[in-house]
């Protein structure tokens, strides 16, 4: 106890804040504290730690090994105080939270609209910072703090992360219609020679259509590579691309009259589009809250 006795527990609130933010600024947005009380208690916490806590590097701010260890213990003991003060409940209609997602591009078509619109109604106070990672990026993200839920297609998952179905979706092959033979389908050889693009974070991405092609010893040729489901579909019209996508992403067809969608001429996996989040917001009522709002709102797009 002769710890506690050395420092005023508000500053443990703001090392939070900071430790997540990485960031002065957007930390005293947080707290609803002044930019000049953060950085008072930021020169207070270093002096405690002995410890920069916070360095410049690239021009932005990145933890220091002390703060990484930091982070995970001191977001275990703010929530185990947190319940021993009884302030076990969340009331969305009250509360000024800011929770953090990442989302893939067709996530944040597909989910987000119908979320935000839901939040606007029952807890206009909450803001959403919403990002954009890798698989394993967000993983990592997760279990170091940075964020509160990912939405993705998780077949693989470290230890301390929980996982939920949000709906189901398999893939759909589209190409234009002058790239198609009169019987709108294309056998596995044409399938393979034809050039593709593929929609990944990166280029060398090895998603579950280039698993299934490896399993049958067969290659495609991957003429574009790129994050974006929705500029893909634009780059299909009016050539001799192939696109093989979640079935929903190709909703906005009717803007392209050429475009066809036909089954690929392979047996794609089915996919499970999922919410996940670390173990240790499992309890935590907020957490708890915008999960099962996920979920309500998602169902809506099935």
């Amino acid at each position: 106890m002769e710890e506690l006795r050395r420092i005023d527990l508000n500053l443990l609130m703001t090392l939070h804040a900071l430790l997540l933010e990485r960031h002065v600024t957007r930390a005293s947005v947080r707290l609803h504290k002044s930019q000049p009380a953060v950085s008072h208690a930021l020169a207070q916490l270093r002096a405690h730690f002995d410890d920069q806590l916070l360095i410049r590097r690239n021009g932005q701010l990145v933890l220091t090994a002390r703060a990484q260890s930091l982070l995970i213990p001191l977001e275990q003991a703010l929530r185990n105080l947190n319940d021993l003060l009884g302030a076990s409940q969340f009331d969305p209609s009250k509360s000024h939270a800011r929770f953090r997602l990442s989302l893939s591009d067709y996530a944040t078509r597909r989910v987000l609209p119908g979320l935000v619109r839901h939040m606007r109604k029952v807890a206009p106070g909450i803001d959403l910072a919403v990002s954009q990672a890798s698989r394993e990026t967000m993983m990592a993200q997760l279990a170091d703090g940075e964020l509160d839920v990912a939405l993705g297609i998780f077949p693989e998952y470290p230890e301390g992360i929980h996982v939920q179905e949000l709906f189901p979706e398999h893939f759909v092959s589209l190409a234009d219609e002058s790239a198609l033979p009169e019987c709108g389908c294309l056998t596995l050889d044409e399938w393979l020679e034809r050039p593709h693009v593929m929609l990944a974070l990166r280029p060398d991405a090895n998603d579950e259509i280039e698993r299934v092609l490896a399993a049958m010893g067969v290659r495609r040729r991957i003429a574009v590579a790129l994050p974006h489901w929705s500029a893909a579909i634009e780059l299909i019209a009016g050539t001799d691309l192939i696109l093989t996508v979640a079935s929903w992403a190709v909703g906005e067809m009717c803007k392209y009259p050429t475009l066809r969608t036909f089954d690929a001429p392979l047996e794609l996996p089915t996919l499970s589009y999922q919410q996940a989040w670390h173990v240790r917001k499992e309890a935590d009522p907020a957490n708890q809250w915008l999960r099962e709002t996920i979920y309500t709102c998602s169902q809506a797009t099935r």
